[in-house]
């Protein structure tokens, strides 16, 4: 993987941590998700390079080496997309091409209503327009207290120690972790869970499981569009064709055994279909 330049932008009262590869007036905007940070899309860069010509991967607050504010009230999807769209802003991007991954793709969707002129195209990871009602509010609420109290460590010690026994983990996961090696996988589960601010980690789980439905503004939606899911993502498999088809024109693409990674558990699969869309939306 090539070393991208890491550089901090400030806005709204926080600093951003972002990377960029690459160059070009028209870049592809990586956004993660819940727990993420930018390095969640590090493996698939340099393939994605002559394809989009200069990528743009942010860690949004709360997340990897961006602001933790510790406050509760800073962490909110209006707050957090009002971010997505000021760092477009403060870099010059005039138009991108904007990615999210699951909680970071329900922001690209805000953002795309908000500021249209910006977005040259969508694509929607994993993700959903709906509330995520399956999400266990007291398993939030006790993560982020044994964060808060005993740290973020602590935190990704125990998420280890009862990974194996999971009845809610996904074949493609697991599949990854013996692909990489359990070293190798755990060491970037826990470097993503020791850079997630406790306080963000209750609120914003908090945010995901209430969010409101958006479907019904997502017609007003007029860029191309690709929604993209793992056929192996059970908690995403059936929100994710409902908003495809709440946005006027929107692909739908299943990646064979790919589950909540797809970029990284069916990484070709993934690129393929990205680079089919880019060469769509750029035409």
């Amino acid at each position: 993987m090539s070393a991208g330049v890491e550089r901090r932008v400030a806005l709204n009262g926080v600093e951003l941590a972002f990377e960029e590869h690459g160059s070009g007036d028209r870049p592809l905007v990586l956004v993660h998700g819940f727990t993420g940070f930018r390095h969640d899309f590090a493996p698939v860069v340099d393939a994605l390079l002559p394809s989009a010509g200069r990528i743009v991967s942010l860690d949004l607050r709360g997340h990897g080496a961006s602001t933790h504010t510790g406050d509760a009230a800073t962490y909110t999807f209006d707050a957090l997309a009002s971010d997505v769209a000021a760092a477009l802003a403060a870099l010059g991007i005039a138009r991108c091409d904007l990615l999210g991954h699951s909680m970071g793709g329900m922001l690209a969707q805000r953002v795309a209503l908000a500021q249209p002129e910006r977005i040259g195209s969508l694509i929607l990871l994993s993700t959903s327009a709906e509330p995520l009602a399956w999400i266990n509010q007291d398993h939030i609420e006790l993560a982020a207290y044994v964060g808060r109290e005993q740290g973020m460590a602590k935190l990704a010690e125990v998420l280890r120690a009862r990974a194996a026994d999971d009845p809610t983990r996904g074949e493609a996961d697991r599949r990854l972790e013996r692909e990489w090696g359990a070293q190798e996988f755990w060491g970037w589960r826990d470097a993503r869970i020791l850079a997630t601010d406790p306080v963000a980690y209750q609120a914003l789980g908090l945010a995901l499981k209430y969010a409101p439905d958006v479907r019904a503004q997502l017609s007003a939606i007029r860029c191309p569009t690709l929604v993209m899911v793992g056929a192996l993502d059970a908690e995403f498999i059936e929100a994710s064709p409902r908003l495809a088809a709440a946005i006027p024109g929107a692909r739908h693409v299943v990646i064979p055994n790919a589950g909540h990674q797809p970029q990284l558990e069916a990484s070709e699969a993934f690129l393929a279909a990205v680079r089919d869309h880019l060469a769509r939306a750029r035409t």
